[in-house]
């Protein structure tokens, strides 16, 4: 079934630069791309994670990442067949570098990729309208849409929502040149297809997923206390992940498998495993 929706040696933990806060908050705004030409799906299909090609049938909607060749995440976005066209739904503060990404990799392919800042993306919980499609990472997530009206703030708390259905935001959970996209939940998260053809890191993806067992990845945690976005997570004094995105006493953690205790610490909050 494709992935659209209509209506053995220790390795150290991550160090980052975490983003600041007004970075984060950037995260979560989005900037859109037309895709036309008559290469336009294939070109993307043999890119990214996704099978983008149902997308030709009619309406829909893919959640994909672009990778490098040595399968590590760039970036994930939505490809969207709407009544504006097929639009390229990307974090604002990736999309220049993806798109620059894209465009080295367009050679005789007859496809042309234009900003659409005329257009812009609504979201919501509750029926999906006539012009909306399902998240496909989540139901929880609710619907996404594209129009040509700014959305009006509804007051959704849309961190907490995505931190209980364990969904990473891009900048934060997901680092560009450093995540893998298995370690991250895309096969959960209907991002990624292993039986479609060949695209950039597939090779390191499919081995992952068929020749090794994830010993690393993000998980859901409880949380008691405040510590910031990026703070180590120790158990039994040993680094053990990194604290990411947090609401309402749950988190997402970053954790290696092997270090998860029934209570650790991230600062001077205890951090607990959830199922």
């Amino acid at each position: 079934m494709p992935n659209w929706f209509v209506c053995n040696q220790p390795c150290p933990v991550r160090a980052f630069a975490w983003p600041q806060a007004a970075y984060i908050h950037r995260m979560n705004m989005r900037r859109l791309y037309r895709l036309t030409g008559p290469d336009a799906l294939p070109f993307l299909q043999g890119l990214v994670t996704n099978d983008v090609l149902p997308l030709a049938k009619g309406p829909g909607l893919v959640y994909a990442a672009l990778l490098t060749p040595q399968g590590k995440y760039l970036a994930d976005f939505f490809v969207g067949q709407t009544a504006h066209g097929l639009i390229l739904d990307l974090p604002e503060v990736l999309a220049e570098a993806t798109i620059r990404r894209l465009s080295m990799y367009r050679l005789r392919a007859d496809v042309q990729i234009a900003p659409v800042p005329e257009l812009f993306i609504h979201r919501g919980l509750g029926p999906c309208p006539a012009d909306g499609f399902a998240d496909p990472r989540d139901a929880s997530l609710g619907w996404w849409a594209v129009r040509d009206v700014p959305p009006e703030a509804d007051g959704t708390d849309w961190t907490a929502l995505r931190v209980a259905a364990l969904v990473p935001e891009a900048g934060v959970e997901l680092i560009p040149d450093d995540s893998y996209i298995l370690e991250a939940g895309f096969e959960r998260l209907h991002g990624v297809d292993f039986r479609k053809g060949c695209y950039v890191g597939q090779e390191v993806t499919a081995r992952m997923k068929h020749k090794t067992e994830l010993r690393k990845g993000l998980v859901k945690v409880a949380v008691e206390g405040a510590a910031p976005v990026g703070t180590p997570i120790l158990a039994n004094g040993k680094e053990a992940g990194i604290l990411f995105s947090q609401s309402g006493g749950q988190a997402i953690a970053w954790m290696r498998h092997d270090r998860i205790q029934p209570v650790m610490q991230a600062g001077d909050a205890l951090v607990r495993p959830r199922d």
